[in-house]
């Protein structure tokens, strides 16, 4: 029944329009819902990508702050006599004076009183001297007759009523040697007890004498020559090296059998007499020599080893004023502090050359300053009055010189980049060049990318352009599917398979190379000249199906001749023949990881080439086509142009996972920081550097900070390859729009 007035066309009208707008309200409502989502979603990646920035950013600039310390208390205490030596507890709790009459008294820093905690003659009477071991704080305090004391101070604590309170304890060093000398007069010692107690003495007569226990054997060694006007002393921790100075010159004495052999005599201030020494210290971990100048310099002496010979060699340089009053070595870190007449304080870490703090601290120069083992607390005195200060020094061999430049580490014969995060000892330089794993991501990534552009981008070629489609349908699915595949089981494979395989024929490997593309260009040229009607029997697209026979075969042929290759070409053995060269041979190389992590990339960038160039519109092949160009001429003026935005970004996508890969990297190479273009020698990336250190490393640590600087400039390598890769990208696309 249709209402008057109306007719069904215009029924129908009204009815569908009724219903296009419920729909359309529908379809408003899921678009909003779909917009709002997309949008959070690309919001919250963009947020994600920030705030890993930000908290990578926080994460390393620590790294690049000043020291700090600052001005706990002074004290003033009742010291009678005059005080020889001080130290602090690693709590700061305590310290402790020596006196000049052999007298040692404790004191409380955190309940100061008028009398010392602990009181103690070491000896009794007379003039003393004394000398602090360089690696576990003994002391020696000798009366002038050779009566020789060795002690150590000891920070022990107990807790009363739930407070921790000071209680120090002396530890002695008992000793059968017998020091004194009939009709010697003993002027000055010094000594050593890591291995067995050394004592070296010199005597009023200029003579040095040195006495140290041989299993059950006392050895006694006096030097022939007299020094008459000897200044200082030094002996190394290990009780191998004995430096005697007499103004600027010193004499290096080694320890042989059971003699001490004079290696050299060094002029410290190298011809020029402004450069007088004054005093010279060892630097932490005894390697190395600190000598200060008349003029207020410090310079850095090391051995290095030249001609097969170890010499005695001037490192750097630190320009100091000249109202240097006194010089302080760090306990266990390459650094030292300066303290200046007006009361100016400096702290330099050796190794980075980095003026690491500069602060003016006391009105006046102190006497005497010394340095907790945790070097968390300094305690100075002057006048009677000890001051404690807090130092916070967590990062002093980071700077941007000791990163990205060559440093002169102690051994090594002359600057050099090193990544070194474990060293031999404890008292060892920590290396944190990031230019050889910084070097290795290149390399490794060049290699690959070497070896997986060719084959992807010519693969890509032929399978979208000359392929036929049924066996594209197999092919692209098939390579695409390979991307899929772990790339720990890459590494295991190359590491573990390939790696041997490749050092039992690395000949037949490297002809490989070179005679693959020879065959292929020799079975092309074989097809062209056979019969028609026994090529037409293959359609254009199947012609792989031959190719990868004689391709297999053709390997199997030449990996059999590897031996008859070496005879050939290397006289037996390929090895030999490249270290003979300087050319150096790794089971695990660049040459497995390139092999390896290109077969990783290929699937990458066949992928987006393959779809890039599979894309290209058909009726500009076939414009050019009907103009009279080849298929090769189309191929390389037409398609190629239009796909080029396609192809450098599959280019790119792949370089940035060929930096940021790990795994690959991590078992197919030695993981070894060296810097060599030597496709036969193994390196180590960024990525592994943070796979294999990041749990060994201590939270907060230097080692723990740079693994994260090293996180950052992945990603920000990546970011600049991604970056330039879209800007190239659309420069190419407008260039080529008009195709």
């Amino acid at each position: 029944i249709i209402p008057l007035g109306k007719s069904r066309y215009e029924n129908k009208m009204s009815d569908a329009e009724f219903s296009l707008r419920e729909r359309d309200q529908k379809r408003l409502i899921q678009d909003k819902l779909i917009r709002f989502a997309v949008s959070t979603g690309g919001i919250s990646v963009l947020v994600a990508l920030v705030f890993l920035f930000v908290y990578l950013f926080f994460m390393v600039i620590p790294l690049f702050s000043d020291a700090s310390i600052e001005l706990k208390e002074t004290y003033s205490f009742d010291i009678a006599d005059k005080t020889i030596a001080i130290g602090v507890g690693d709590h700061g709790e305590a310290a402790f004076t020596l006196s000049n009459q052999g007298k040692i008294q404790f004191w409380s820093l955190s309940n100061p009183k008028a009398q010392p905690i602990l009181s103690k003659a070491i000896i009794d009477g007379g003039d003393v001297l004394v000398h602090a071991a360089t690696v576990d704080d003994w002391y020696g305090v000798a009366d002038t007759k050779g009566n020789i004391t060795f002690f150590q101070p000891q920070f022990s604590y107990r807790r009363v009523d739930g407070q921790s309170s000071p209680a120090p304890h002396i530890e002695y060093y008992r000793t059968n040697l017998d020091f004194t000398n009939q009709g010697k007069v003993l002027r000055n010692f010094t000594f050593s007890r890591q291995k067995t107690l050394t004592v070296a003495s010199f005597y009023q007569n200029s003579s040095v004498e040195v006495r140290w226990r041989n299993g059950s054997e006392l050895e006694v060694y006096q030097f022939d020559q007299k020094f008459p006007n000897l200044e200082q002393l030094v002996l190394t921790p290990d009780g191998q090296t004995l430096y005697l100075r007499t103004q600027s010159e010193l004499v290096v004495a080694q320890k042989g059998q059971s003699r001490f052999v004079i290696r050299e005599v060094v002029d410290l201030s190298q011809g020029q007499p402004e450069r007088a020494v004054k005093n010279i210290s060892l630097l932490s971990g005894a390697y190395s020599l600190l000598v200060t100048h008349q003029d207020g310099n410090v310079s850095q002496w090391f051995d290095v080893l030249a001609s097969g010979q170890r010499a005695l060699t001037y490192i750097r340089n630190f320009e100091l004023p000249s109202e240097l009053v006194l010089l302080l070595p760090d306990v266990y870190r390459k650094g030292f502090y300066s303290f200046y007449l007006n009361g100016t304080i400096q702290s330099y870490y050796t190794t980075s050359e980095e003026l690491v703090l500069f602060k003016r601290l006391y009105n006046k120069a102190p006497q005497l300053a010394a340095m907790s083992n945790n070097e968390s607390f300094l305690v100075s005195l002057r006048d009677n009055q000890l001051t404690l200060a807090e130092i916070n020094n967590a990062f002093p061999e980071v700077s941007l010189s000791s990163l990205w430049q060559k440093v002169w580490y102690e051994g090594y014969p002359e600057p050099r980049y090193v990544w070194q995060t474990t060293p031999s000892s404890d008292t060892s330089e920590v290396k944190f060049s990031l230019v050889p794993i910084a070097f290795g991501t290149l390399k490794a990534a060049a290699f690959a990318m070497l070896f997986a552009i060719p084959i992807a981008v010519l693969g890509a070629i032929y399978t979208a352009y000359f392929m036929s489609p049924s066996m594209r349908r197999l092919i692209k699915p098939s390579i695409e599917l390979m991307e899929a595949l772990p790339t720990v089981i890459i590494g295991f494979l190359a590491g573990l398979w390939f790696a041997p395989l490749l050092e039992r024929h690395l000949a037949a490997v490297m002809a490989l190379i070179i005679m693959l593309p020879i065959t292929i260009l020799a079975v092309g040229a074989f097809w062209q000249v056979l019969p028609k009607k026994w090529t037409g029997f293959f359609s254009n697209g199947w012609h792989v199906i031959v190719l990868m026979p004689a391709l297999i075969l053709a390997s199997m042929f030449i990996l059999a001749q590897s031996g008859n290759i070496e005879t050939l070409l290397f006289a037996g053995d390929v090895r030999v023949f490249l270290a003979e060269h300087g050319i150096d041979f790794d089971q695990r190389n660049a040459l497995v990881v390139g092999f390896a992590m290109g077969f990783a990339i290929i699937p990458t960038i066949f992928t987006i080439a393959e779809d890039a160039i599979f894309s290209v519109p058909k009726h500009l092949s076939d414009g050019s086509l009907a103009l009279g160009a080849t298929q090769w001429q189309t191929l390389i003026h037409v398609v190629l142009l239009t796909a080029s935005p396609g192809i450098f970004s599959a280019i790119m996508m792949g370089l940035g996972r060929a930096v940021g890969e790990t795994m690959i990297v991590l078992m197919a190479t030695g993981n070894t920081p060296i810097m060599d273009w030597n496709i036969l020698e193994g390196m180590r990336t960024l990525s592994a550097t943070i796979a294999v250190e990041m749990p060994e490393s201590s939270i907060g640590s230097s080692h723990y900070r740079i693994l994260f600087l090293a996180a950052l400039l992945l990603l920000v390598f990546t970011f600049a390859v991604n970056s330039l890769a879209e800007w190239v990208r659309q420069r190419l696309r407008e260039k080529y729009r008009s195709l």
